[in-house]
């Protein structure tokens, strides 16, 4: 991250009620831009299914491990799609907490088995990135 400072001269024309006449203002006007880096790229590295009891509920449970670099993101959406990725069937937002490095665990339920497009997105106050993955959902495992 890096800032950088300008500025530039400016004239300002006011009327003045009182006389009727101009006041003609000069000075300066500064500004500061800070350059921030961003959440540059987003993996998903592991898909692990979740062994649940058959007393829990009947939705397979699947964890994604993803990774980020750049900035620490402040939220991660999750987007689960048709096979195509055109027609969403649910979207999901948290809030998470990232610390030193960019290593998280998405929990995402699955309502029945299938083929999912998946899109997480992590977040911050400044960017956004993206990552993809197809995923099969079988009755306790995922592919």
């Amino acid at each position: 991250a890096s800032s950088s400072s300008d500025s530039t001269a400016i004239e300002t024309l006011e009327d003045n009620p009182d006389g009727g006449c101009h006041i003609y203002r000069n000075g300066y006007y500064g500004s500061s831009l800070s350059i921030v880096d961003g959440i540059l790229e987003v993996n998903i590295i592991q898909m692990t299914s979740v062994q649940t009891t058959k007393s829990q509920a009947e939705n397979s449970l699947v964890d994604f491990v993803v990774t980020c670099q750049g900035s620490l993101p402040t939220d991660v959406c999750t987007v689960v799609s048709d096979p195509t990725c055109q027609v969403s069937k649910s979207v999901v937002c948290d809030p998470v907490t990232v610390t030193d490095e960019c290593l998280l665990t998405i929990r995402r339920a699955f309502e029945e088995p299938g083929t999912y497009c998946i899109n997480i997105t992590l977040g911050d106050d400044t960017s956004q990135a993206l990552a993809s993955a197809l995923i099969s959902v079988n009755e306790g495992e995922c592919t």
